[in-house]
């Protein structure tokens, strides 16, 4: 029997307070103690008779720079923040996981069959099955467990939901039955490829990366197997500045073929060199095989490859801008960032629908408003999803106020980078 009554006089006497405060804003501790204690009380309802459960924290991510680049092999920085994905979860003895997400129907996935299932592509079960699968490929323990989640990560937002999810329920499985003893890199290796083979998304590494290493992190995917992650502490708003998300609301149904087309093009310009990814081909040849290249795959194709030669460069000079606290040199590359993907990337809009684009007017708001005051660039996978804006400090409550005129209440996110990715939640980090 489970002894939650415990757990929420420690979190009403303010003894996760500590934890609190560096996972979240200051000023947001008092609305963390009243969510964790909602999340319990949703667990003792939905699972009366399991016992007491752990909590668990991971969050979504901002790109900072690389965009559409690490399915390339590339190199990026992102960074997690406060907007997180929490639950409480306990193990049981039915070799299922049984999930209570807020807002969704209650699952239960059987752990007995850990293979793909056609009909669960695109669903929650199959990223657990999918996660669990992995564990049990690569010779980890798993085992059945009961789950809430609550979330305050937008979905459709570019903030990583998705990822997200990966990254939380990668972390309980490695607290609950194999001792914490995976290290973050290896949990978000395992979340993109259940995204890949279970959910059957083709997505890249970085979301995962950053969901789960938690701060600013660089990160060279040279080789995926094991690529290079340097963590960069970095105070924005001590540099002067704040970021913001802003959700432009455009309509995300069907865009699957979308984002599948940018690595498959990429990839398409690689083959032409004998090679599988753009980070095996020297920029050098690319530029001289120009014309060859327009013929062999396609004029989109060519400015995509462009796009990622230059901004697999401009991630790495972002990552040594944050080392340096170089502020306008990190606000430059931002705006260049933002403008290859504009024209050469072209990740604004879906192909198929060019009248109407939310993130163009909103980038074009954006840059209207900001007067000066910062930059704006496309943000996460694009085709219409959110847009990042680096704003001073002094300027930004005006900024948000004049831009939800345009884009809608509540579409402004004002976010802090949080120092750590997935975690157990317990009174001391």
């Amino acid at each position: 029997m489970n002894n939650i009554s415990s757990l929420l006089h420690t979190i009403s006497q303010g003894e996760y307070d500590s934890t609190f405060s560096v996972l979240y804003h200051e000023d947001s501790i008092a609305h963390q103690r009243e969510r964790y204690t909602h999340l319990l009380e949703l667990f003792a309802k939905t699972f009366p008779d399991s016992d007491t459960p752990r909590l668990f924290s991971a969050p979504g991510r901002t790109e900072i720079s690389g965009n559409h680049t690490d399915h390339q092999h590339g190199c990026v920085v992102a960074a997690s923040i406060n907007l997180d994905m929490i639950a409480a979860a306990s193990k049981n003895n039915k070799n299922s996981v049984r999930i209570q997400s807020e807002g969704f129907d209650f699952e239960e996935i059987c752990l007995d069959d850990l293979s793909v299932h056609e009909n669960e592509i695109n669903t929650t079960a199959s990223l657990i099955r999918g996660t669990a699968a992995i564990f049990h490929e690569m010779g980890y323990q798993i085992g059945g467990f009961d789950i809430c989640v609550t979330s305050e990560v937008l979905r459709g937002s570019g903030l990583s939901s998705s990822a997200a999810f990966e990254v939380l329920i990668g972390t309980v499985f490695s607290y609950l039955y194999n001792d914490a003893k995976l290290d973050s890199v290896l949990i978000a290796q395992i979340g993109q490829m259940a995204e890949n083979r279970y959910f059957g998304k083709p997505c890249g590494l970085m979301d995962q990366m950053a969901c789960s290493v938690g701060g600013f992190v660089a990160i060279d995917f040279y080789d995926p197997a094991h690529p290079i992650v340097d963590k960069t502490q970095f105070d924005l708003f001590r540099c002067g500045y704040s970021m913001c998300i802003v959700d432009v609301k455009g309509d995300h149904s069907d865009l699957t073929d979308e984002y599948a087309a940018v690595p498959a093009e990429m990839k398409s310009v690689a083959a032409f060199f004998g090679k599988e990814y753009l980070r095996q081909v020297p920029a050098a040849e690319f530029y001289q095989n120009l014309p060859a290249l327009r013929e062999k795959t396609c004029d989109r194709a060519v400015l995509r490859a462009h796009h990622f030669f230059n901004e697999n460069l401009r991630a790495q000079e972002v990552s040594q801008a944050l080392k340096d606290e170089d502020m306008p040199l990190f606000l430059k590359l931002c705006q260049e960032s933002g403008r290859s993907s504009y024209m050469y990337l072209q990740n604004i809009y879906p192909s198929f629908s060019a009248l109407s684009q939310p993130a163009s007017v909103a980038l074009m708001a954006a840059e209207h408003l900001l007067k000066g005051n910062g930059i704006c660039r496309i943000h996460g996978g694009g085709f219409g999803g959110t847009i990042q804006v680096f704003i001073r400090n002094e300027a930004a409550a005006d900024f948000v106020r004049e831009m939800e005129k345009i884009t809608g209440e509540n579409t402004c996110h004002l976010l802090s980078i949080r120092p750590c990715g997935g975690i157990e939640v317990t009174t001391k980090l």
